[in-house]
């Protein structure tokens, strides 16, 4: 327990090769997520073993999610105080999720996780969204409060247990939930994806499945690309954010389908 490794298993080539997937993974994860499909291959490929190479991504992700939390939250596109009984929820749901990994069967996700990817595709090139002008946020409430303890239960244990798609989810089900437009909804989504990815990273470094010199060196450039996404969301709006959500949750769930058929 609280095993520390800083070996470095890759030569310096692939670490500046990881670096750059990590620049590009860091972007495309502020926008709309998905940057972990990039990150893990890459990580897979310098030769660490699933369960490392799963942590070492917990600790990169959980740089480039909190970035890009912050930088919506300067933006005043996320309130924490508003959003309290969703950072509960997903807490709860991501250790739950987390401790369950080891008892529960994955195998029925795997091979139902890309049509429901997909669906998250199809519902955002069809489905009306409120104008970007439009920064009001749901009416508070009871049933409001039931929606976020929803919400966050399911999509924190989600990411505790398996992760890919997450953020997609996020962005995709607020919309739907609150009827609120892309922005409010991905300043949502990455705060909240950076709850479950801290409290799943703080299970990795208890198990000591990390290799810190490649999750920290990941993890900065990570950032990087974070910042740069989340300003360029926040700058150019939908337009920017539909066209790309769409791409990356497609190929998503292409890859995914592949590999669970």
């Amino acid at each position: 327990m609280f095993e520390l490794s800083f070996t470095l298993p890759v030569e310096p080539s692939l670490l500046l090769l990881l670096c750059g997937v990590g620049l590009i993974a860091g972007f495309i994860d502020a926008v709309v997520g998905g940057g972990g499909m990039l990150t893990i291959p890459a990580l897979l490929s310098a030769g660490l073993p699933p369960h490392v190479a799963l942590g070492t991504n917990k600790l990169a992700a959980t740089f480039a999610s909190s970035t890009a939390a912050w930088t919506y939250y300067k933006k005043q596109l996320f309130d924490p105080i508003f959003w309290r009984q969703s950072f509960l929820a997903t807490g709860i749901g991501a250790i739950c999720g987390t401790l369950a990994v080891n008892f529960v069967s994955t195998e029925l996700l795997e091979k139902a996780l890309p049509l429901v990817i997909l669906a998250t595709a199809i519902y955002t090139i069809f489905s009306r969204f409120p104008s970007e002008k439009s920064l009001s946020l749901p009416k508070s409430g009871p049933k409001l409060v039931k929606k976020q303890w929803l919400q966050g239960g399911i999509l924190g244990f989600y990411d505790g247990i398996a992760g890919p798609g997450t953020g997609a989810f996020w962005t995709v089900s607020s919309m739907a939930l609150y009827k609120v437009n892309i922005l409010l909804s991905s300043g949502l989504a990455k705060s909240m994806n950076f709850t479950s990815n801290f409290l799943s990273l703080i299970t990795f470094v208890m198990l000591g499945h990390i290799n810190w010199m490649l999750g920290l060196s990941m993890g900065a450039c990570l950032m990087i690309g974070a910042y740069l996404g989340a300003h360029s969301a926040i700058r150019f709006g939908g337009k920017f954010i539909r066209p790309i959500f769409v791409c990356v949750v497609i190929v998503m769930a292409i890859k995914l389908a592949i590999e669970a058929w």
